[in-house]
């Protein structure tokens, strides 16, 4: 597929494509796992993107009638290339590396209904920067709507490399080598112990101490691996904080609403990598990633408690105020 116009430059406010978006603008192969519909650009720098989202997913699955927070974060991610090649000129084949990504959802409005559901992101972006007509980086904040209701709020900041640029970034971890010298993924925990149905689902492994596991990076999962890549990918990383998060206090009851997250480095493929869990603050939890002796990532994360109930239509449950609340989330290159 041949370079997007570039309608950032050229012009186009209040352009809308009115067609689903093709699977390369969100750097996913399987066109079944494209959550966004179609986008419209206000101005230099305010974007609407609509997406839907399934009432059941395979991996991004609703528990206790409510939607996944992950399902909500896969859909930012994919705004990101997305608004990179339609808005901002970057060209395919470049590599977008997430320096700062905040996400917060709100538990009453996240009910799945019983038909597919629409949402809305309100994206604004600042702080963009090129380079000889090249993006460089970007910070990008979004409202987000489910059914006409807010249901929560990101923010990121990225940065973007040509192919060159990114292999000396990545030194001597090139796919085809990453991909060979990649660890058989160990026997994973109970799926209901982090939040999950079916075991190709879960990202941890025992390790026989509380609060500690290993990562599971199966490079066959049809979702988190939808594509071959060189190091452990982003949404990877955070599914094993949420999964980790739900290890260390299991139950129904409880739901990640929010996570702070800050990437020091790749988690590569080729070694063990480990996640721990250990009380922080009220309802918040530090998470650490670390591997062979060095922190790769360290994390907030919030959980609160949801209560067990029926499945009802979202308009059935009280109205909740729309809290604009901030975390600060890094993540590492887009998956």
């Amino acid at each position: 597929m041949g370079h997007m116009p570039n309608v950032h430059n050229g012009g186009s406010e209040g352009l809308r494509v009115a067609a689903r978006v093709p699977q390369e603008l969100v750097h996913k192969r399987d066109s079944t796992e494209v959550l966004l519909t179609d986008w419209t650009t206000h101005g230099r720098n305010r974007h609407t993107i609509h997406a839907s989202w399934p009432r059941h997913h395979s991996f991004y699955q609703s528990r206790n009638h409510r939607f996944d927070p992950l399902l909500f974060v896969e859909t930012v991610r994919q705004t990101f290339p997305l608004l990179s090649h339609v808005a901002y000129g970057v060209p395919f084949g470049s590599h977008l590396v997430w320096d700062d990504f905040a996400f917060e959802v709100e538990p009453q409005v996240m009910s799945a209904p019983s038909a597919r559901a629409d949402v809305v992101l309100d994206a604004t972006c600042a702080d963009v920067r090129t380079r000889k007509d090249r993006l460089v980086s970007m910070t990008m904040y979004a409202e987000v709507r489910l059914n006409g209701r807010h249901v929560g709020s990101a923010r990121t900041r990225f940065t973007n490399h040509s192919s060159a640029v990114y292999r000396r970034l990545r030194g001597g971890h090139d796919l085809a080598g990453a991909l060979r010298r990649a660890l058989p993924p160990p026997p994973p925990l109970q799926p209901v112990t982090v939040g999950h149905r079916h075991r190709e689902n879960v990202v941890l492994a025992d390790t026989g101490r509380p609060g500690h596991w290993q990562l599971r990076a199966d490079l066959d999962h049809a979702v988190l691996f939808d594509h071959p890549v060189d190091h452990a990918p982003g949404m990877l990383l955070l599914e094993a904080v949420r999964q980790a998060a739900h290890a260390d206090s299991p139950g129904t009851d409880r739901m990640v609403t929010g996570m702070s997250v800050s990437f020091d480095g790749w988690v590569e493929l080729d070694a063990p990598a480990w996640v721990s869990i250990t009380p922080s603050r009220g309802n918040t939890l530090r998470a650490v990633v670390e591997q062979e002796q060095s922190t790769r990532l360290t994390a907030e994360v919030t959980v609160e408690p949801v209560p067990i109930r029926a499945d009802r239509h979202p308009a059935d449950h009280e109205q909740t105020p729309d809290r604009r609340r901030s975390a600060a989330l890094h993540s590492s290159v887009f998956p």
